[in-house]
């Protein structure tokens, strides 16, 4: 298995936190669940970080099966849909820059 993280690094405007986290859930999340090929999807909202680190307001985490599943899920509509929604994203809630890094994964369940 293979995750692909997109790591929203800066802040949440003062004041924005509920508009930020709403546009989130409502606008881009139910996009993101739609990524074809991905057989786990989690949005996760920074709540406590080390004061020396980077604030990490949000992160993306797509799981899939392979590389040619994540390749599919990279060329599906939804991902091209919530990729037009992210400039509207910064433009009212965030200063943040947006990374993504691609991790083999082993998934243990205890």
């Amino acid at each position: 298995m293979i995750t692909r993280y997109a790591i929203f690094i800066g802040k949440v405007r003062e004041g924005q936190e509920s508009g930020f986290r709403d546009y989130v859930e409502t606008r881009l999340a139910p996009l993101w669940r739609q990524f074809e090929g991905a057989s786990e999807v989690r949005v996760e909202y920074g709540r406590d970080q080390d004061t020396n680190g980077p604030e990490i307001p949000l992160m993306l985490a797509v799981t899939y099966p392979d590389d040619d599943a994540m390749a599919r899920a990279l060329d599906s509509p939804a991902r091209y849909e919530s990729r037009d929604l992210l400039p509207e994203l910064y433009e009212k809630y965030l200063d943040a820059k947006l990374f993504h890094y691609v991790m083999h994964t082993d998934k243990h369940i205890p």
